[in-house]
């Protein structure tokens, strides 16, 4: 108890953040609609937040060190509070896309700000419960967000102040923290070579991943809106994708430690695949039915990362677990900026239900290189897998911090300096 009362204040700014994120991410593509933006303009706009996050995570620590920590937190909460505002002001798909990038460079700065504070608070002891406190209060305020959206019409002004005025109150907490200063932000690496020699497999899952997340996340609300579910609708559909994914990876996890990883990507590929089957099929769909078998999409998708980050690490060196989920976060970040323009361009081109032909593509893409891998290399035995970590992620939930929050790294770090 006086651990999560030591770090309730920092807990607090990044649920505020995260729920300001899910409101914005959520209310611009159903208002973009409602305007007349194409579906090219709005996968854009998934686009834009890709390329900015992953600045953000590569540039946000070298400002950091010239300002600090609580200084660059106010700047990052308050210009994403100022893009929202400006979303309002100008309804504009080439004024949104910037702005977009803009918010996702601050989102991604809050957030490592944030975690890197919790991460100084932790100890090994703790670190694991702080960990599991902070992704499970991240995922709840990401849906508060969303779900706020059902409460109103989003066709007017509110939502957008209301979203702006949560931004601003993110900033509060750790303004008035008295915890000490954390120590330098860790900076994402990606080294493509190493990691493709350390695991094909992952460094191909985890683009095509990208690809599908980003696109879904993007264009879900969208594809909702496109084939007639009210705003309140599209809003669950969303919601309930991100906590049965969250609520799969148990058991999921638990499966992936006993049998091949690589196992159980491919079959979480064909099932998600039946799925996106199903759903380019339907004629005519009701709102349940899109919402069931959305939801078990979501289930699927956003359950793949954690696996394919652990089977990673099963090959990795030890002391290069950071090294590795941050080479995997910035590969990711790749997959979600192409995954948007794909899925935008041929929902245009086509309909709606498009969407889930391009992320059937990227799971097929990732089912066949998979199981063409296993024939290239033996599975690992169980004693010598790393252990499988729960990891909330849809493009916006992780940072490099997130990972060096995870425990794993302590231990990572403890066998590096047992060889040393």
């Amino acid at each position: 108890m006086s651990t999560v009362l030591s770090i309730a204040a920092l807990l607090l700014g990044s649920g505020l953040l995260l729920m300001a994120g899910g409101l914005h991410g959520l209310l611009l593509p159903v208002r973009g609609l409602a305007e007349g933006f194409s579906d090219t303009s709005l996968g854009m706009l998934g686009a834009g937040w890709a390329a900015g996050y992953i600045a953000g995570c590569l540039l946000v620590p070298m400002i950091v060190k010239r300002v600090g920590h609580i200084r660059t937190f106010g700047v990052m909460a308050s210009i994403a509070a100022i893009s929202m505002l400006l979303n309002l002001l100008f309804m504009m798909p080439e004024v949104w896309i910037p702005l977009r990038a803009l918010t996702g460079f601050c989102f991604a700065g809050g957030a490592m700000i944030v975690e890197s504070w919790l991460n100084e608070r932790a100890n090994n002891k703790t670190r694991g419960r702080v960990f599991g406190i902070y992704t499970m209060i991240n995922l709840g305020s990401t849906t508060i967000g969303q779900m706020l959206l059902t409460l109103g019409d989003p066709t007017g002004f509110v939502f957008f102040v209301v979203g702006s005025i949560i931004y601003s109150l993110s900033l509060l907490p750790t303004a008035l923290s008295t915890a000490a200063t954390p120590t330098p932000l860790t900076q994402a690496r990606l080294d493509p070579r190493k990691l493709w020699k350390n695991s094909p497999v992952a460094v191909v899952a985890v683009v095509l991943t990208g690809i599908s997340n980003g696109a879904f996340g993007t264009l879900g609300a969208v594809y909702g809106r496109r084939i007639g579910l009210e705003v309140g609708d599209v809003a669950v559909m969303m919601s309930l994708s991100l906590l049965i994914g969250a609520l799969i990876q148990v058991p999921v996890g638990m499966v992936s430690d006993r049998i091949d990883r690589r196992l159980v990507l491919i079959g979480m590929g064909l099932v998600a695949m039946v799925v996106e089957i199903v759903l380019s099929l339907l004629s005519a769909p009701g709102s349940s039915t899109v919402i069931i078998f959305v939801s078990l999409f979501g289930g699927m998708i956003y359950s793949m990362y954690p696996v394919i980050v652990a089977h990673a690490n099963d090959h990795a060196a030890p002391g290069e677990f950071l090294k590795t989920s941050g080479g995997l976060l910035m590969l990711y970040g790749v997959g979600t900026m192409i995954g948007p323009i794909a899925a935008a361009a041929l929902m245009s081109a086509t309909s709606p239900s498009a969407l889930f032909h391009v992320t059937a593509g990227a799971h097929l893409l990732m089912v066949l290189f998979t199981i063409w891998r296993m024939t290239q290399r033996a599975s690992l035995s169980v004693a010598e897998k790393s252990d499988f970590v729960p990891v909330i992620t849809t493009g916006r939930l992780s940072t490099p911090e997130t990972a060096a929050m995870d425990p794993r790294s302590d231990d990572e770090q403890q066998k590096k300096e047992a060889v040393a």
